[in-house]
């Protein structure tokens, strides 16, 4: 049966910890500070089971202004928040920064609990329900239910448990997109098993036995053994709260925030791109440049944060802005954060670009690329991955979705097929382009042909080779250039690559003096003369145009006498097996010089193969 996650949230000692236990019959306060301090200082856990079946476990957050990064560590996967405000002190600083964290993080699905009504009377929890209803107005929680209860008298508490049954109908299971994520938010040892790390599992299940990975350490370790609610399972499913035994790992290999998760596809980023919301009870704008302290899932991170559209931010704007980290995290595109300064929460949003560059400020195009990524999913999401930069491989591609691949192969075969995307080559090296960076790439390739044309108007193009470098084509550059030249953008002849206006003119000298030099080559066809050979452009012409065939050593003969050459020597090693050194030599009434070079040229071109001193067929 699914399983879901509920977070508490609230100001210090309005009884939160004290509701779990009531509800669990489980003491969320696991360490001996907390228990002497009388306060919940990191995150406590417990769980129950719900009339309907469904088992919930629950994360305790800390209260406490000093301890916020620690709440935030809780909250990130919760599916329901459960926002407590005790009768006899109503809303206080922290149950409003809290509820700010559930707003900006998009919690939607919440209850608000009234606690300790036993200490109050019913004037003043009317007085304190109202206050409650006035602050969630406006927020993601506008819609949350109330309900006053006594933990210590159990008055009102199994309508708590209804409400939250009746919430989860209406919550919607977590997906599973096949790439498990577990944010680690405690790490621990346990005699006779080792390392233990625990989170809630998002995007993927994950399986005893199985093969992970630990990132951004890049660590590979296996799954020895699964826990949920204390109970062993073969297998856990997205949105469970996970305790996972790991084989080959030591404690002071991992921290809070990594994440566990199948290998080879999350790759850590320290620059990410986002969209920001500054909380509208902040006393000064957010300037460009501030550092700032950035949480995500249960990580943490020192950034400095870079507005896109202007030099600050005032209280209660929203901006694009883009986070360059101190250290690397494990994130991916979706992901809600939190921004914070030493003492209080200053806003957030969701990442829109996980794996950034460094973009240009106060640049409308950008912003627009931005704009269309955060639509999310389907076909936008794809065509704003496209439209970011360069061209993505297919490979690259998935990794900076986060929707499933079948998904995207889906996605990507449709926009192909309505001409909104360009695809080449097969599987995950398929090179895909938007149509905008497909009219770029032709504009940059008529670009680097009329500057080769006019550095080298005498060749008759540029190599195929170096204008795929150049236009990083890589092993697409026949098929990319193929359809650039279908579309009349450029024409390819044999090895080179040419703009259609483009020829070789020759003035009357020159012509003249090519004229010259195949006069000399007809008149000695198998001792051509070296000291007059055109320059390596009109050469170049010359072989382009199958008029001569050069074989090395400067030496060139003309393109029929070396066929009728080729030809002579095949039949001679048809009919005696082989052919030496000074028997084509004598064929030919050449001198040694040019019988050797010819013979290394048929070498080269796979024709014949060198045994000792003679040559036989290849």
């Amino acid at each position: 049966m699914q399983t879901y996650v509920l977070g508490t949230a609230g100001h210090i000692d309005h009884g939160k910890s004290v509701l779990v236990r009531a509800l669990t019959g489980i003491d969320p306060d696991r360490l001996r500070e907390e228990k002497e301090r009388g306060m919940t200082i990191d995150l406590g856990f417990a769980w129950f089971k719900l009339p309907s079946g469904r088992e919930v476990g629950i994360v305790d957050v800390p209260g406490h202004e000093r301890f916020v990064k620690n709440m935030l560590a809780g909250v990130g996967g919760i599916d329901l928040a459960m926002l407590i405000v005790a009768a006899n002190e109503g809303v206080m600083p922290q149950t409003r920064e809290h509820l700010a964290i559930l707003d900006l993080l998009q919690v939607k699905s919440g209850v608000v609990v009234i606690t300790k009504t036993d200490l109050v009377d019913e004037e003043l929890l009317s007085l304190v329900r109202m206050e409650v209803e006035e602050l969630i107005a406006g927020t993601t929680m506008a819609a949350a239910p109330i309900v006053a209860v006594s933990a210590s008298s159990g008055e009102g508490l199994s309508d708590l448990i209804g409400v939250i049954d009746n919430l989860l109908d209406a919550t919607e299971p977590r997906k599973d997109i096949g790439r498990p994520r577990l944010p680690i938010d405690r790490v621990f040892t346990i005699t006779g098993s080792g390392t233990i790390v625990t989170g809630t599992l998002l995007d993927g299940s994950l399986s005893v036995g199985q093969e992970v990975e630990i990132v951004p350490p890049r660590l590979k370790s296996r799954i020895r053994g699964l826990q949920t609610h204390r109970a062993k399972e073969e297998k856990a499913f997205p949105g469970s709260r996970v305790a996972i035994n790991l084989t080959g790992m030591d404690t002071e290999d991992l921290r809070r925030g990594d994440v566990v998760t199948r290998p080879g596809w999350l790759l850590p980023t320290k620059m990410l791109s986002a969209k920001l919301r500054l909380l509208d009870y902040i006393q000064r704008p957010l300037r460009h440049s501030i550092t700032v302290s950035f949480h995500t899932g249960a990580a943490e991170a020192v950034a400095k944060v870079r507005l896109l559209e202007g030099d600050e931010l005032k209280p209660g704007e929203t901006a694009w802005a883009q986070f360059a980290l101190d250290r690397p995290l494990a994130v991916v595109d979706g992901d809600p954060y939190i921004i914070r300064s030493p003492m209080e929460t200053l806003g957030g949003g969701r990442i829109v670009s996980a794996r950034a560059k460094r973009l240009r400020r106060m640049r409308p195009d950008i912003i627009r690329g931005l704009e269309g990524r955060e639509k999310g999913g389907g076909e936008e999401a794809v065509l704003a991955l496209l439209e970011a930069g360069q061209p993505l491989e297919m490979g690259g591609l998935l990794k900076q979705t986060s929707l499933a691949e079948a998904e995207v192969e889906s996605l990507v075969g449709s926009l192909a097929e309505q001409g909104k995307i360009f695809v080449f080559g097969e599987g995950k090296t398929r090179l895909l382009y938007s149509r905008s960076g497909w009219e770029r790439l032709a504009g940059n390739a008529v670009a680097a042909l009329e500057d080769y044309h006019r550095r080298f108007p005498m060749r008759s193009g540029m190599p195929l080779v170096e204008l795929g470098s150049r236009l990083k084509l890589g092993v697409h550059t026949v098929q990319v250039l193929q359809k650039l030249g279908a579309k009349g953008s450029l024409v390819t002849e044999g090895a080179v690559v040419r703009l259609p206006s483009h020829q070789v003119r020759l003035n009357g000298e020159t012509q003249q003096k090519m004229n010259r030099f195949l006069d000399s080559l007809e008149k000695n066809p198998y001792m051509p003369p070296t000291e007059n050979v055109p320059q390596p452009d009109l050469l170049n012409l010359l072989i382009e145009k199958g008029k001569v065939v050069k074989v090395g050593g400067g030496i060139v003969f003309a393109a029929p006498v070396y066929r009728e050459m080729v030809e002579r020597v095949r039949e001679y090693i048809r009919k005696n097996g082989k052919v030496s050194l000074a028997e084509a030599r004598d064929m030919f009434q050449t001198s040694r010089k040019y019988a050797q070079a010819f013979l290394e040229h048929l070498d080269g071109e796979k024709i014949t193969r060198r045994v000792g001193d003679e040559r036989v067929l290849l």
